[in-house]
């Protein structure tokens, strides 16, 4: 059992700025803003909504497949994920564009202003999910990528019977209201975080009651307050670990994602994929780029144990 997934593939150019945004926001003036941050830090790091996800679960062992497609300077950045353990030869390239770019500005409270270049990824509905490497009983992720190519991958997931991972991210505010509603009607399961939970009310105009019954999950990642989980038969709050060396949040909620499908793909229950969501994020969060942290299984079980107890069930999935 694998996850395909379909979200984006970038570089992310990361700057830091040591003051806080709020202090140079006039809100009377907000019509004509015009500003420029004097930045001391920048590095550039593999990243993309898709790759992302495929790192972290392909790091703790699990089957990622990542569909998508990227430009022509993509082959070294394919050889350290493939380190990694991640299937890319499904990947498209598109030899007469770069990858996708995303440009983040971080202040010190945490707080993102970012910008993104979409470059191979806007060839994304090229992409026909017919021609992935799927099985029947995979998962299909629609992670960010071009509007165009989730609709696409929806239809094409429902044709297929493949199980959908519905993880709009972003896009919420670019994609229009229908494919929102044609996402959830179809999703097994529901990534969000607590923003995009209202947005997406605010899009399709559900209620958050009739949002939540139509998959068969919803994770809901609420930042430092941790994540919620709901289902038929339960909601779990799982917390974030706390006294964190934070370095940049990019990237946390790919992680978190990453973390989680190792233990749903496992048959694991609810709460402690959430757990392993949490662990994951928190190692990427302490580190500078979205793919530096590095967990062997063994690691990842006594980091896990240190903060959860899993009834012993991470053993069964033992990489």
């Amino acid at each position: 059992m694998k996850v395909i997934l379909t979200g984006s593939i970038a570089f992310d150019y990361l700057m830091k700025f040591p003051g806080l945004f709020k202090d140079h926001l006039l809100p009377e003036h907000l019509d004509k803003v015009s500003l420029s941050f004097l930045v001391p830090e920048l590095s550039r790091r593999d990243g993309g909504v898709g790759a992302n996800i495929a790192y972290n679960l392909a790091m703790l062992g699990g089957n990622a497949c990542l569909f998508s497609t990227a430009g022509q300077d993509f082959p070294e950045y394919a050889k350290r994920l493939e380190a990694v353990g991640v299937d890319t030869s499904s990947v498209k390239i598109i030899p007469d564009k770069f990858t996708a770019s995303f440009f983040a500005t971080t202040d010190r409270s945490n707080a993102q202003i970012a910008s993104f270049y979409t470059g191979a990824m806007a060839n994304a509905a090229e992409l026909s999910l017919h021609e992935a490497p799927y099985e029947p009983d995979d998962f299909v992720m629609i992670s960010p990528t071009d509007p165009a190519a989730m609709a696409r991958y929806i239809e094409e997931a429902m044709q297929l019977g493949l199980k959908t991972l519905f993880d709009p991210g972003q896009q919420v505010i670019s994609v229009d209201a229908d494919l929102l509603r044609r996402g959830l009607e179809t999703a097994h399961g529901l990534f969000v975080n607590e923003y995009e939970f209202e947005l997406i009310q605010k899009h399709t105009g559900f209620s958050a009651k009739s949002l939540l019954e139509k998959p068969v999950f919803s994770v809901i990642t609420l930042g430092e307050k941790g994540a919620r989980v709901h289902s038929a038969e339960d909601e779990v709050v799982v917390p974030a670990l706390k006294n964190l060396n934070i370095k940049d949040p990019t990237g946390v909620g790919d992680a978190f994602r990453g973390g989680f499908l190792r233990g749903y793909l496992g048959g694991l229950s609810l709460k402690t994929c959430a757990e392993m969501g949490t662990i994951t994020a928190a190692a990427c969060i302490q580190e500078d780029g979205t793919q530096i942290h590095r967990l062997t299984w063994d690691e990842f079980v006594i980091e896990y144990r240190k903060h959860f107890d899993d009834q012993s069930e991470l053993d069964r999935i033992r990489k």
